[in-house]
């Protein structure tokens, strides 16, 4: 029995030993920080666009931000968000279509917040502020590109 269980510690510690490298190491991904402003408008099917700025290990990189929105979308708004682009292994791992699927009212001025992923993984956490007069409950595609 104690020969057992001196065996049994030994597989343990070399278990340890053998996967501790691994659990330990990350995967390498960094942050950015994004600030976009969209302009949207629809009925039904709803069309924006705008531009932003992603900041990325120290340089400042431009976006053509593009999206369609199918669903029930009435009005126009311009939203001015802000936030951060996770998993990012090079700037241009940004550009993807993201897709999220929500819903929001924007009246006047209010809050808003998405979370979107695009294919390779990277997720785009914003928020910000909506003004102009929009109802939906869509599911919508936004399209990001370096400039």
């Amino acid at each position: 029995m104690l020969k057992f269980r001196q065996a049994f510690r030994c597989g343990l510690a070399v278990l340890a030993v053998t996967f501790t490298p691994v659990l330990a190491a990350p995967a390498w991904a960094a942050t950015g920080t994004v600030s976009v402003e969209i302009v949207k408008a629809g009925f039904i099917v709803g069309v924006g666009g705008g531009q932003g700025m992603l900041v990325f290990q120290g340089r400042r990189y431009p976006l053509r931000v593009g999206g369609l929105s199918v669903g029930a979308t009435i009005g126009a708004s311009k939203a001015n968000l802000v936030g951060r682009a996770y998993n990012l292994r090079r700037a241009s791992d940004i550009a993807g279509t993201y897709t999220a699927v929500g819903g929001g009212v924007a009246v006047g001025g209010g809050a808003s917040g998405i979370r979107l992923q695009n294919a390779r993984g990277v997720v785009l956490e914003l928020r910000g502020r909506n003004v102009g007069l929009e109802l939906n409950a869509n599911v919508s595609g936004v399209e990001i590109g370096l400039r």
